[in-house]
């Protein structure tokens, strides 16, 4: 599976954090939800940590829809 891209965040002057995902807004995130995710963004992976703040992270069906008969080639 690669790697996310494509995602940027702003850290806007009232403390809110608008996470885009290439031209699209993904998330917005304020008070201590903007900090926590300042502090994680900071210390880790940023483009693993703004996909799974956004929810477009792994969600458990990759195996599955990996194996139906429509994705087998």
């Amino acid at each position: 599976m690669p790697r996310p891209n494509g995602f940027t965040y702003t850290h806007h002057p009232n403390g809110t954090v608008t996470i885009t995902h290439g031209p699209h807004p993904a998330t917005t995130l304020r008070g201590p939800r903007a900090t926590q995710f300042l502090t994680e963004v900071e210390s880790g992976d940023p483009q693993l940590v703004m996909a799974r703040w956004t929810g477009n992270y792994k969600r458990g069906n990759e195996r599955t829809a990996r194996n139906h008969p429509r994705n087998r080639h």
